[in-house]
């Protein structure tokens, strides 16, 4: 049976970051993927965009993740040639009635750390983007958008520099403790036993299954796991008609249909969200990851809040993604979850739960979280740190 100090279940761009944060620190990791490729799920579906930290509750793991994590995620793609731009993003209100909800946002913001939120009048916000229609908006300059899939490249670069290993098409299919870790059974083409003492279960919608299969860790500490489909659509044709990102005034339950850029310069409306399974999301089984036509209907009232010149017929399916939420419908949003021993009392095993958005955007600094719960010191966040995050 092979031995590795550490495993990393999951390649996807909070799994690698783990990875490169480990191997970086002179451990011996190797990432273990079901999939035949990396970032196939979360990472690869999704709107791409460097969120700035404005949203979420002070004091959350969002709001202490992101702001931190974004900072390091620039200065990461600078000096490692990932693509990404700082374009900047335009939050309007489209009535009289939510200009108070503006001010509640730029104050949420700095509570945040978010310093650089900026109160525009309508005259300049629409004079800068010709097609809105607002009545007073606030700028985000360091909202951006980046290749998720070059982040995970450079990601995984770092990591086999430092020694990493990644082994596709092995899912980890269930785990036993021995005396000094784990002992992995790991499927494929060519199934394994692995033996590792420290084991960080960083496998995104995968990661209840893993964590039910782990020996040893009481199923109290595995989280309800909610399934939330999130539909893009398209302009059917043109390039966008703004060159920033444009979000409405955050709605009950979600931050609206917004629009978003990818690095061509193609605009995408979305996401909404989709539960599924049952009413309150729980699901097992295959993910469908078509786009319905027919939702985009829904969409046009709210796109033309802010774009009152939305063709009819203008939007079409392009891509659907899948948040793994820890809260369903109707239920206040559940913040992440980042457990490690001092929670669930298994030395070794840091489960990561619940990480949809802003995920990408805080990558680097979930990797210093996990490395926290594995009691190194961190790089970026610094001071003590819950085991839950709290």
């Amino acid at each position: 049976m092979e031995r590795v100090e550490c495993v990393v279940v999951g390649a996807g761009v909070v799994g690698l970051a783990v990875a490169r944060r480990l191997a970086r620190a002179g451990r011996e990791v190797i990432v273990l993927e079901a999939a035949d490729a990396i970032g196939t799920g979360t990472s690869s579906r999704n709107s791409e965009v460097i969120h700035a930290g404005i949203y979420y509750p002070t004091g959350s793991l969002r709001a202490r993740l992101c702001v931190p994590g974004r900072d390091a995620l620039y200065d990461y793609c600078a000096a490692h040639g990932v693509e990404h731009r700082r374009i900047g993003k335009l939050i309007v209100a489209t009535e009289e009635s939510q200009l108070p909800k503006l001010a509640a946002i730029r104050a949420q913001a700095a509570a945040n750390g978010v310093a650089d939120l900026t109160e525009i009048d309508a005259a300049t916000a629409m004079r800068w983007e010709p097609n809105l229609r607002t009545v007073g908006a606030l700028l985000s300059p360091s909202t951006g958008i980046i290749d998720s899939h070059g982040l995970m490249l450079a990601l995984l670069g770092d990591a086999e520099e430092a020694g990493a290993m990644l082994a596709l098409q092995s899912p980890l299919l269930r785990s036993h403790r021995i005396a000094d870790g784990f002992e992995l059974e790991v499927g494929g083409a060519e199934p394994m036993l692995l033996a590792c003492s420290t084991l960080v279960n960083a496998a995104g919608l995968g990661a209840w299954t893993v964590a039910r299969g782990l020996e040893g860790l009481d199923a109290a500490h595995v989280p309800p796991r909610v399934l939330a489909k999130g539909n893009y659509y398209a302009l059917a044709a043109g390039r966008s008609p703004f060159s920033r990102l444009v979000y409405p005034v955050p709605v009950e339950g979600g931050l609206g249909v917004h629009l978003t850029l990818d690095l061509a310069g193609q605009a995408r409306f979305g996401p909404d969200v989709e539960w599924l399974g049952d009413v309150a999301g729980h699901r097992e089984g295959p993910i469908d990851y078509a786009v319905d036509p027919v939702r985009a209907d829904s969409f046009y009232g709210a796109v033309r809040a802010y774009w009152p010149g939305l063709p009819d017929h203008a939007l079409v399916p392009a891509y659907s993604g899948v948040r793994p939420k820890l809260s369903g419908p109707g239920q206040p949003q559940a913040d992440f979850l980042i457990q490690g021993p001092g929670t669930h009392g298994v030395e070794g095993l840091v489960n990561l739960f619940g990480i949809e958005s802003p995920g990408l955007t805080s990558c680097l600094a979930i990797a210093d979280a996990v490395a926290v719960e594995l009691d190194e010191a961190p790089e970026i966040i610094g001071g003590a740190w819950g085991s839950q995050g709290s």
